[in-house]
């Protein structure tokens, strides 16, 4: 008699964690740019820091590049250098805006149907330089058009993200050395 419970039980999470998955979200207090140029944006990016995860462990020589697809949505073109394994990673992805193409609020997909939030929460006026927000508190990366960031900039930055309560001390800063 129990079993016939089991199937409607899995559908329904199943349903629940798809429902979930497609969202995006940003860390409370956290706002997203308005008045963001996507066509400014796209390009190439060399990350200087990120919070670790498992799927960056390890690699550094870290570049998003980003592009258009025909369908409207962004290309997520990411690489990295895995010195250990001595070879270059790569993810292709899409991202989608979350409310308009005008709002820094956007949701990347490397698998299927599963998002998660990919927020810019701080970029300066020629987007030379961002600061990037995921969906919680786990995710932070600061990036630049250049392999470096100048020093005020990255300072400001660190502040922003501590207000918002991220642990700056946790940061990995990634090392730009191999021609890519």
């Amino acid at each position: 008699m129990k079993n016939r419970y089991i199937a409607p039980v899995l559908i329904g999470a199943g349903i629940a964690l798809a429902l979930y998955s497609c969202g995006s979200t940003i860390p409370d207090n956290v706002k997203a740019v308005t008045n963001f140029d996507k066509s400014k944006y796209l390009g190439k990016w060399y990350e200087i820091a990120r919070l670790d995860f498992k799927y960056e462990k390890g690699l550094n020589n870290v570049t998003a590049e980003y592009s258009l697809n025909d369908n409207g949505t962004i290309k997520v073109d990411n690489k990295g250098y895995n010195a250990k394994k001595d070879k270059w990673e790569q993810s292709i992805g899409k991202a989608k805006f979350v409310k308009s193409d005008n709002i820094g609020m956007l949701k990347v997909s490397f698998f299927g149907p599963f998002y998660a939030g990919y927020n810019v929460i701080a970029i300066d006026p020629d987007y030379k330089y961002a600061l990037v927000a995921g969906e919680s508190l786990k995710y932070l990366w600061i990036l630049s058009r250049e392999t470096s960031i100048p020093e005020n900039i990255k300072l400001d930055y660190l502040r922003k993200a501590q207000e918002i309560g991220y642990d700056t001390s946790d940061l990995v800063w990634v090392k730009h050395d191999k021609a890519n």
